[in-house]
């Protein structure tokens, strides 16, 4: 009786977590864990210096679980309509922040160190942030890649992969060093677009802009493709 009624209990746990939309499958449980521990640092630096330095990573990677949030709910719908194209284009808007994480590492150069919290702390709590946005992104991309190229080849694989890299590039660009947001493509569109045009009319005065979306594209395309080998040979 109380096996069938344990059971019974674990069964309606299962249930109940199921039910949660970001815990519905194994790896949206591990993620949630990742993430959770990540933001766990954060909240333990803040309690021991008192000090919210870096209150924006989480922040950060909130903004980094939108796509893949999107890209989730696409992947489950069988329509295809204007509303699933129109989710699709604020997927493509939003995804460069899962890679925008990768520019964080930049602040273990800051003088936020005040001898409080060991420099190994930092560097643990900034790469699980990285971490869990580059397997945000990886995945989110992964799910697009699937919904729209039923039929992978080597070629369709790399024209829909390096262009969305390339933007998400250009997207990390934008927001690290021109500082604009997701949203400004809605709220300033124009101003946005004239400082784009601009480095693309320039290039030559923009060299070290172009250069480091290649890199970055080139790196970001890289890491995917090597994710998703891996994920092939561990299965």
């Amino acid at each position: 009786m109380k096996t069938q009624e344990t059971f019974v209990a674990q069964k309606t746990a299962r249930l109940s977590i199921d039910s949660i939309p970001f815990l519905r499958t194994e790896t949206d449980r591990l993620l949630f864990l990742s993430m959770l521990f990540s933001c766990l640092l954060t909240a333990a630096r803040i309690v021991h210096t008192e000090r919210r330095t870096f209150i924006f990573l989480p922040w950060n990677l909130f903004l980094a679980y939108i796509p893949y949030f999107i890209s989730s709910a696409l992947a489950k719908s069988s329509r295809r309509g204007a509303g699933w194209w129109a989710l699709s284009f604020i997927w493509l808007l939003f995804i460069p922040n899962s890679f925008y994480i990768i520019t964080d590492l930049y602040h273990l150069g800051d003088n936020y160190n005040d001898r409080q919290i060991p420099q190994w702390f930092d560097l643990a709590m900034i790469l699980s942030y990285v971490w869990n946005g580059l397997l945000l992104g990886v995945l989110s991309v992964r799910q697009m890649e699937r919904v729209l190229l039923p039929r992978q080849t080597l070629r369709n694989e790399l024209l829909f992969l390096y262009p969305v890299m390339w933007l998400n590039a250009l997207g990390v660009y934008v927001g690290r060093y021109l500082r604009y947001n997701s949203w400004d493509v809605v709220t300033d569109p124009f101003q946005l677009l004239r400082d784009i045009a601009v480095m693309a009319v320039h290039p030559l005065r923009h060299q070290n802009t172009w250069d480091m979306v290649f890199c970055f594209s080139i790196l970001m395309t890289l890491i995917y493709l090597m994710m998703k080998k891996i994920s092939k040979t561990l299965t």
